[in-house]
């Protein structure tokens, strides 16, 4: 109850603070690249029940039924205003509403398509068990250490499933599994630190 309590207060105080910002960022994207401001992606939530999770978009429309559902950082259909907000993650404030609505938390695992979630093992299939979140663990570790980029000339959704996917998701279930308060504030701290260190486009490593 008391996590759920700071997401509801951070996610309203964030929304509020940063609502000029929204503001910014959405006439920036209506007027550098056709197609709407946000993009509502199926996601699959706690329990496994689907829902649309909200982003800022940061690509070309209809990018998913032109490559994989996985992006890498060259990624074509990225739009040139899309880069910056994806190196920053300003294109995930927007999920901040989601966790008011209560299909996300602040930490938890990051949420997958369906597609994705459909290749889960019995390991993996726990992580279904938490609300899915705006950062994690895993999530942070690899956006810090820049490890979760796919090599050219690799399938990016395989590769990732192969070899991202799996070590991500161990470092959050080691969290989430003896998760506390505490824990939760630290997350959200370093990564409040990575995301600042990326708009002074430095890279900082966070302290857990």
């Amino acid at each position: 109850m008391a996590i759920r309590l700071l997401d509801i207060a951070l996610s309203a105080l964030v929304l509020l603070l940063t609502a000029p910002l929204l503001i910014v960022v959405a006439l920036l994207i209506k007027v550098t690249s056709p197609g709407p401001v946000f993009y509502r992606a199926v996601r699959v939530g706690r329990g496994g029940r689907p829902f649309r999770m909200c982003k800022f978009r940061t690509m070309v429309v209809a990018a998913d039924r032109m490559g994989p559902t996985i992006t890498s950082r060259k990624d074509p259909r990225i739009t040139p205003v899309g880069h910056f907000l994806r190196r920053t993650k300003i294109d995930e404030l927007p999920q901040f509403i989601n966790v008011l609505m209560g299909d996300m938390a602040i930490v938890g695992p990051r949420p997958e398509v369906p597609e994705i979630v459909a290749r889960y093992d019995d390991t993996l299939r726990r992580s279904l068990d938490y609300r899915p979140g705006v950062t994690s663990p895993g999530t942070l570790h690899f956006a810090i250490h820049e490890e979760a980029d796919i090599p050219p000339g690799q399938d990016a959704e395989e590769y990732y499933v192969r070899f991202l996917l799996r070590p991500k998701l161990e470092r959050d279930l080691a969290y989430l599994d003896h998760r506390s308060l505490g824990g939760d504030v630290r997350i959200i701290l370093a990564t409040l630190r990575y995301v600042l260190a990326s708009l002074c486009g430095r890279a900082i490593p966070a302290s857990h």
